[in-house]
């Protein structure tokens, strides 16, 4: 028998070839995640191109959110940034086909990925390879989670790592040890999240959970650790992994959600 890379159904996380399918699913199977009550179930990529196709949409200059419908696994989006230096592709999903792969090569195709955290690990091995075996950069704090292997894949141990034009990972904490978000000045600063930072459904406020599927929150030690990161830098809009966005004054917001967090802890 063949050895297959077999997908999660409901993380979507691609696992380590193997002639079949595994018992469990490491990532559902931690407390922030869960294994589907109907019991762990699994696909393939191809079986996944069969039915569903990405959508691509510019959600800002320079910014385009990658999705996939009908949605699949968590349900995340990635972005791709556009940047002189080359583009960034931020998480990242399951799915990923020919149609694809032409639409990001015609936008200038991808320089690097970067991953917020394990949640969004999907199919990366893939993505990276089809666009050139760009590097992967991974929190080395998040390393345990991974469900396979590869040489593109680069682990970084910093509080923030630099790439180019002044774009940084920072690492946040909190959601999982090596939670991080993606900043870039352009556009007068933009922080895309994940949900390291969740966007809440009114586009105005944020909320910061260990699970958010569990509904399990945050201690304030996290809270205030997620802030420190963050509060310095100079971002006016924040991009959330499910398509809310919070466009403007996006600091203050991200401030005032931080307030009413803490006063839980008086």
């Amino acid at each position: 028998m063949s050895s297959i890379h077999y997908i999660c159904t409901t993380c979507g996380v691609q696992y380590a070839s193997l002639s079949t399918p595994p018992e469990n699913c490491k990532i559902c199977e931690d407390d922030r995640q869960y294994v589907n009550p109907a019991g762990q179930s699994w696909t393939t990529l191809s079986e996944l191109q069969q039915g569903h196709k990405n959508k691509i949409e510019q959600v800002a200059p320079n910014l385009y959110a990658i999705y996939t419908e009908p949605a699949f696994g968590i349900g995340q989006r990635a972005h791709l940034l556009i940047s002189p230096g080359g583009n960034i592709l931020w998480d990242c999903i399951s799915l990923v086909d020919t149609e694809t792969i032409e639409a990001i090569s015609a936008l200038g195709g991808v320089q690097a990925m970067a991953i917020s955290h394990p949640h969004y690990f999907s199919s990366i091995v893939v993505w990276g390879r089809v666009f050139g075996n760009v590097p992967i950069y991974i929190n080395a704090f998040d390393k345990k989670w991974l469900a396979r292997a590869d040489a593109n894949i680069k682990l970084w141990d910093q509080d923030t790592l630099n790439l180019w034009d002044d774009i940084q990972l920072i690492r946040c904490g909190g959601h999982f040890p090596g939670a991080s978000v993606l900043f870039c000045p352009q556009n007068k600063g933009m922080l895309l999240v994940g949900d390291t930072i969740q966007v809440s459904p009114d586009q105005k406020t944020v909320s910061f959970m260990y699970s958010y599927p569990n509904l399990v929150p945050l201690p304030k030690k996290e809270i205030l650790q997620i802030k420190a990161s963050v509060i310095d830098k100079p971002f006016d809009a924040m991009y959330g992994a499910f398509g809310r966005y919070i466009l403007s004054d996006a600091k203050k917001c991200l401030e005032f959600s931080m307030e009413r967090y803490l006063k839980i802890f008086e």
